[in-house]
C-alpha cells in the first residue's frame, strides 16, 4: 500500500454560541448549532462537519465549543475522540479560542495549515466553498498571510461587516485595505455598488505559525496567558491548565485583536450561496416557501389567508392559523413564540424580559 500522505491542513468549527436570536427554539442547554433549524433532520454542526470531510479527513476535524456542550458535541459527531473536542471553560468570543485552538494544533503539527469557521451557516455551493478553501489553504501554506473568505454580497445588507479589497490579486487572492464595521443603508448601498466591498462571514485560514506570531506581536497578553501550557496541550493536563488560565484572557474577538491589526491580511471573494442564519427572518429568506411565501416546518400545521410567515411546530401537534401576514410563529414544547417578522431584532431583548418574570427556566 502507498504510505498515506500527511494531511496538514486542519478545520477548527466554532461551535460554542447560544444563539440567542433563534430563541425559544435556541436555548443556552441547547443551542441552534445542535438544532434542525432547517427541518432536514440534521443539526446545522452535522451539516458543517460533513461539508467540510469534502476537505479534510475526519481526524483532522476540531470543534471548539463551551465546556457546558461536549456531551451534546459527542452526541452529534460521534465520528470524534474526545481530543478533537476543545471545551472553553469561559466565553471570551473568538481571539482567546482562536489563539487555544492554534496552540493545541501547533503541538500536534508544526506545519498545520488551519480553516476556522462559523458551525451554524448555510452554504449552497459546497462545492465552490471547498475550492475556494483549498486555494486559501494552498496560499498560507507558501505566503506569510492571514486569509478571510469574502463574500460576494447580494444586497446592501446593514447587518455585516465588510471588506475593503485592492482589486489587483494574484491567482484570485486579494489584499485586505481594510474591514468595516457594520454601515448605515447609504454607505451599504454605496460598497455594493462600487464592487470593492465584501461581506465579513467570518471564515479564516492560515498558518499555525503565521497566527501564532500575529498573536505574539498584536494581542501579546492573549499569546503570553496561553502558550504557557505548550506542554500540557494534547496531555491529560490540558484541560487543567486551560480551566485555570483560559478565563483570564481577555475577551476580545479576533477581528479586533488581529485582523485589524494586522498588515498582511488576503482575500478570496467568493459566491457560496451564503447565509449566516443569523436570525428567523433569515431563515424564512433561505428556504422553500409555498404559493403564500410561508416557510413551514411541521407535518399538522393548517393556514387560512397566511402570508410570508415562518411557522416552526412539532409534527405531532395540530396548529391552525388564520389571517396572520409577515410573522413568526414558533412552538415548542413549553414556549410559544408569536412576533412580527419586522421586529424580530428585538427577540433577543425579549429574552431579558422572560428572565425577568420566570429566571433561567425558559432560557
Amino acid at each position: 500500500n502507498p504510505v498515506k500522505q500527511k494531511n496538514n491542513n486542519y478545520v477548527a468549527i466554532m461551535a460554542g454560541g447560544i444563539g440567542s436570536r433563534f430563541w425559544p427554539a435556541s436555548r443556552t442547554a441547547r443551542p441552534k448549532q445542535f438544532l434542525d433549524i432547517l427541518g432536514i433532520g440534521k443539526s446545522l454542526l452535522r451539516l458543517t462537519f460533513e461539508r467540510f470531510l469534502k476537505l479534510v479527513p475526519a481526524e483532522n476535524i476540531f470543534i471548539v465549543t463551551h465546556e457546558m456542550y461536549f456531551n451534546l458535541t459527542k452526541e452529534h459527531l460521534p465520528e470524534l475522540t474526545d481530543n478533537q473536542i476543545i471545551c472553553e471553560p469561559s466565553r471570551n468570543t473568538t481571539a482567546p479560542c482562536v489563539a487555544y485552538t492554534s496552540f493545541k494544533l501547533q503541538a500536534l503539527d508544526p506545519d498545520a495549515n488551519i480553516v476556522f469557521a462559523p458551525s451554524d451557516h448555510l452554504i449552497l455551493k459546497e462545492d465552490v466553498f471547498i475550492h475556494n478553501l483549498q486555494k486559501a489553504l494552498d496560499f498560507a501554506a507558501d505566503n506569510d498571510a492571514l486569509l478571510t473568505l469574502g463574500i460576494q454580497p447580494t444586497r446592501p445588507d446593514t447587518g455585516y461587516g465588510y471588506i475593503h479589497f485592492e482589486k489587483e490579486n494574484e491567482d484570485g487572492v486579494h489584499k485586505v485595505l481594510r474591514f468595516v464595521e457594520k454601515p448605515p443603508l447609504e454607505k451599504a448601498v454605496e460598497y455594493v455598488q462600487s464592487g470593492e466591498y465584501l461581506w465579513n462571514g467570518g471564515i479564516f485560514i492560515w498558518n499555525v505559525n503565521t497566527i501564532l506570531s500575529a498573536f505574539k506581536n498584536l494581542s501579546p497578553d492573549i499569546y503570553h496567558i496561553l502558550s504557557k501550557g505548550a506542554r500540557y496541550y494534547n496531555t491529560m493536563e490540558e484541560q487543567e491548565f486551560v480551566n485555570l488560565n483560559y478565563p483570564l484572557t481577555p475577551s476580545i474577538s479576533v477581528d479586533y485583536a488581529i485582523l485589524e491589526k494586522s498588515p498582511n491580511v488576503y482575500t478570496i471573494p467568493t459566491d457560496m450561496g451564503w447565509s449566516d442564519l443569523g436570525t428567523w427572518a433569515s431563515l424564512h429568506v433561505e428556504r422553500e416557501k409555498d404559493m403564500a411565501g410561508n416557510v413551514i416546518q411541521g407535518k399538522q400545521v393548517l393556514t387560512t389567508h397566511v402570508s410570508d410567515c415562518l411557522i416552526r411546530a412539532n409534527d405531532d401537534k395540530l396548529v391552525v392559523i388564520n389571517g396572520l401576514h409577515d410573522y413568526i410563529v414558533v412552538d415548542e414544547e413549553d414556549v410559544l413564540l408569536i412576533f412580527p417578522k419586522s421586529k424580530e431584532q428585538e427577540i433577543k431583548k425579549i429574552t431579558q424580559e422572560v428572565e425577568k418574570l420566570a429566571g433561567q427556566v425558559f432560557l
